[in-house]
């Protein structure tokens, strides 16, 4: 129980003298903590209500029960009322956390104390386990905190496999089936994204090739790398160094095979040289500079674009995403803080 004082006199003490704990509460014994009513109405909307809705004792004191959560959980809670909204994250205040969490975090939500639940939610979260995860899930539906029921359900999809042997878990199978489905609901849905996060990377990866490639070849086209190119005497590469490119031994071999291959004019054609002959026709659609371009039949691609008129969905589609790789790739290589550079490694899928 808790006992808010009512008299004048005794609102500007210290919280510490304000609040006393008996020596040997006995197991059938009434606990009783004695505070200000002043302090406590001004912490809680709802122990305001209550305190000037209960009638006042012979020694003008008012009594409210609390019930249902260990008094030493009450007194904490009672302790906190007094404190400021820092004590949550002080050592004493994380230790009454870490032993009476999920007691203060219900007390906190159902006597309004916004500051004290969310301090509660934060520690209650931090310090879950897979044993404890589902009825910390009930607990986080009832008492509305958002923030624990996401980080109960990311824990429960991290670790289902032990979940599931978990008591919480056998409960809920008998007993809420709701919940059940909503927890497996959020775990499909959780395989999906990132199932689809995968492929968008992957993509984004075969995008980001594709604009490197570009470069690439006009890179060839222009100056020259290794032996093709329109070098004179001695090749670049072996007078410069290694090229900085990772698709231009790839791209080279192509070149060198659609040169000497006999197939490109059969019927059925050859794989290779389709591809070389689309990675043409993708520069054509990117390069800037028509007239002065030195790639091979980058202005017949374009005449022919111009005499048709229009261009496949899909084709533009791509040409659109490889530019904006190439862009995102030039913004990269960038000198930048430590911070963005860590959030485009995480981008990227790099730890």
């Amino acid at each position: 129980m808790a006992r808010g004082r009512q008299r004048v006199h005794a609102i500007g003490r210290r919280p510490n003298h304000n609040l006393r704990r008996p020596q040997h509460p006995g197991p059938f014994r009434r606990s009783v903590i004695v505070s200000l009513m002043d302090m406590k109405a001004s912490a809680s909307p709802v122990l305001e209500k209550m305190l000037y809705r209960y009638p006042i004792s012979l020694d003008s004191q008012r009594i409210i029960r609390i019930l249902g959560v260990p008094y030493d959980a009450v007194f904490a809670f009672i302790q906190f009322l007094y404190s400021s909204r820092s004590a949550v994250s002080s050592r004493e205040g994380e230790e009454a956390v870490e032993k009476y969490g999920m007691h203060l975090l219900v007390l906190s939500h159902a006597y309004q104390v916004k500051w004290l639940k969310r301090g509660c939610e934060e520690g209650v979260a931090a310090r879950l386990r897979v044993e404890v995860v589902v009825d910390m899930l009930k607990l986080a539906k009832l008492c509305d905190a958002p923030r624990l029921y996401q980080r109960c359900m990311r824990l429960v999809a991290k670790d289902f496999a032990s979940v599931i042997q978990s008591e919480g878990w056998c409960f809920i199978r008998r007993h809420d089936p709701l919940l059940e489905k909503e927890i497996l609901q959020f775990i499909e849905d959780a395989d999906q994204r990132r199932k689809r996060w995968m492929r968008e990377m992957a993509d984004q990866e075969m995008y980001q090739q594709l604009s490197e490639a570009m470069e690439c070849l006009q890179h060839i086209c222009t100056v020259g790398c290794t032996v093709v190119g329109p070098h004179v005497g001695e090749p670049p590469s072996r007078s410069k160094g290694p090229c900085s490119f990772r698709t231009c031994e790839g791209l080279q071999l192509l070149i060198r095979h659609s040169a000497t291959c006999g197939k490109k004019l059969s019927p059925g054609g050859c794989i290779h040289c389709k591809r070389m002959w689309q990675l043409f026709q993708l520069h054509s659609s990117i390069c800037d500079q028509p007239d002065s371009c030195k790639v091979p039949l980058c202005k017949q691609f374009r005449s022919k674009i111009q005499m048709d008129g229009k261009v496949d969905k899909t084709w533009r589609l791509l040409v659109k995403k490889v530019v904006t790789a190439g862009i995102m790739s030039s913004l990269a290589k960038r000198e930048r803080p430590e911070e963005i550079q860590k959030i485009w490694l995480r981008y990227r899928g790099i730890k």
